[in-house]
């Protein structure tokens, strides 16, 4: 799903403005990453948690000539989803049933 997809949906199961979903989506995206940039723990009940992990420096290798450099220490962000998201994803009972195959094609005309 995109981010305009997901605007999309917001618009549709809440009955607004394609406009004022997508101020609320900005909106929800920009507290995560203020928090994030914070340093916060951002936890969604029931969906998961967002938080930043710190990367020590280390050497690399420039993968086009192989000479070494260095990598300097960042933080990168990190979502671990929770028990209830992962059953529901693994749920099979609530997955979207297949698509049905489609028919043949037929031959066409003097073949």
């Amino acid at each position: 799903m995109t981010k305009a997809e997901l605007i999309e949906e917001v618009s549709r199961v809440v009955e607004m403005t394609r406009k004022d979903s997508e101020v609320i989506v900005e909106a929800i995206f920009d507290s995560i990453v203020k928090s994030l940039r914070g340093g916060d723990k951002i936890e969604i009940r029931g969906f998961g948690s967002f938080r930043t992990r710190q990367r020590q420096a280390r050497i690399g290798r420039n993968p086009k000539t192989g000479t070494r450099v260095e990598v300097p220490s960042k933080r990168i962000p990190y979502f671990k989803p929770s028990k209830e998201l992962k059953d529901l994803v693994n749920d099979e009972s609530h997955a979207p049933a297949a698509a049905p195959a489609p028919p043949p094609a037929e031959p066409a005309p003097g073949a």
